[in-house]
């Protein structure tokens, strides 16, 4: 059962960046199957999918389990040096992700990325594809203790916001993301990228949508009004 629209506004949006701002997790999975058919490697597609949302100690860690760590780290340093040129070019956008953030802009609504990819690359990402300028605060996984499933990342966001984690709307694609953005206590809303929902994730009793353009729908009826300040 699908829980219903947004309840309250938003005092703050928090995004996460690859797979739901931009078409990055699939153009990196796509030079890491390509890296990995030119070495002779066999990564089950499976495996791939699964690293999506983790951090690059975590990704490391799985894909070490299957081809060992050298190996492992082969496959990284060529799949991430392909992987660079593409991220220089500008990583494609998700579609909506303007229209969904000219409107926050709009209604001066704050707004922050949240993301498991580390600092520099992660800024290196947000401007080459011309999404840096719509942010107040960037935080990333070099900042924290613990990545994604954790909640320190949003947290973090958060906290550069000033604004309370219980009155912040989360955008996350992954399960790992969601998990992380609903431990940190956030409203949070699910828009799949390349991993559909399980049973699991859907009983987590999140939000879950097709696509950017409806997360802008469900923000509409709220920005009319101004957000209901709690005292301290």
């Amino acid at each position: 059962m699908q829980p219903a629209a947004l309840s309250a506004r938003p005092h703050a949006v928090i995004f996460d960046m690859d797979g739901l701002m931009l078409d990055s997790e699939r153009a990196l999975l796509d030079c890491l199957q390509h890296t990995a058919h030119a070495h002779g490697y066999q990564v089950p597609r499976s495996l791939l999918l699964s690293l999506i949302g983790s951090s690059d100690a975590a990704s490391r860690q799985r894909l070490g389990e299957v081809l060992g760590l050298e190996r492992t780290d082969a496959l990284l340093a060529a799949s991430y040096a392909r992987y660079d040129g593409i991220v220089e070019a500008g990583v494609p956008h998700r579609p909506g992700i303007i229209e969904l953030l000219e409107l926050l802009v709009e209604h001066q609504l704050p707004r922050a990325v949240a993301t498991a990819t580390r600092q520099p690359l992660a800024s290196r990402k947000l401007e080459a594809a011309g999404l840096l300028r719509y942010f107040d605060a960037v935080a990333t996984s070099s900042e924290v203790a613990h990545s994604k499933p954790a909640p320190d990342i949003y947290l973090l966001a958060a906290h550069r916001l000033g604004v309370d984690p219980a009155h912040c709307l989360a955008l996350e694609d992954s399960p790992t993301g969601v998990r992380a953005a609903l431990a940190a206590g956030m409203t949070t809303v699910q828009v799949p990228d390349l991993l559909a929902p399980d049973e699991q994730v859907r009983a987590l009793g999140h939000r879950i949508v097709g696509s950017l353009h409806e997360v802008r729908q469900q923000l509409l009826p709220w920005l009319g009004a101004a957000p209901v300040l709690q005292a301290e």
